[in-house]
């Protein structure tokens, strides 16, 4: 957290996006997901924790309203799938996995709030496919903000978010955070 790093005060926290933005954002998100996912039949959302399981909750709302289709939700907790397990997080917390449908041919739209390096949507693929063989997934992040270390990118996109590397980008939702917006954190350099 970026309170515990010893030089926090140099960090600048930004709001980028508050409520009435990230509400405009998200409506454009699930448009065009519609217009992506069709009927919405054999469709299933998977949440990436933790913020990402709130926002396929929305999306799966919506797109059933819209669709009138049964859509499967399920979230993914990646902390074993992270190949920086042992060297970044000598104390992980391991969060739950909930995939309660049969993954095998169906089209997932894997959700994520902040799509930066790549490495957690790598991660939550390979938890997925332990599950089974979708027939396709797709990926909806809501703040793209660029810097990929691996080559995925996302099928849907809310708002892409030019950073510098090492700015944080801090999506607060509601039904986590008690609030909905997003926040740059950028470094200031000591000196």
């Amino acid at each position: 957290m970026i309170g515990d790093t010893p030089n926090a005060s140099l960090n600048r926290r930004e709001t980028i996006m508050d409520s009435e933005e990230v509400a405009a954002v998200f409506d454009e998100l699930v448009a065009d997901i519609l217009s992506g996912v069709g009927n919405g039949r054999d469709l299933a959302a998977i949440g990436i924790r933790t913020r990402g399981v709130p926002l396929a909750r929305r999306i799966v709302d919506r797109l059933a309203e819209a669709t009138g289709a049964d859509i499967h939700l399920g979230s993914v907790g990646i902390t074993l799938y992270r190949d920086d397990l042992g060297t970044r997080f000598p104390h992980p917390v391991v969060q739950d996995t909930s995939i309660d449908f049969d993954v095998e041919g169906k089209r997932v739209l894997l959700v994520d709030d902040v799509l930066f390096t790549g490495r957690t949507v790598r991660a939550a693929l390979d938890e997925i496919v332990d599950f089974g063989r979708p027939a396709r997934i797709e990926l909806a992040v809501l703040i793209d903000r660029g810097h990929r270390e691996l080559p995925i990118q996302p099928d849907y996109v809310g708002r892409r978010v030019a950073t510098a590397l090492d700015d944080m980008v801090k999506l607060r939702l509601i039904e986590v955070d008690d609030e909905d917006k997003v926040e740059l954190i950028k470094h200031a350099e000591e000196g």
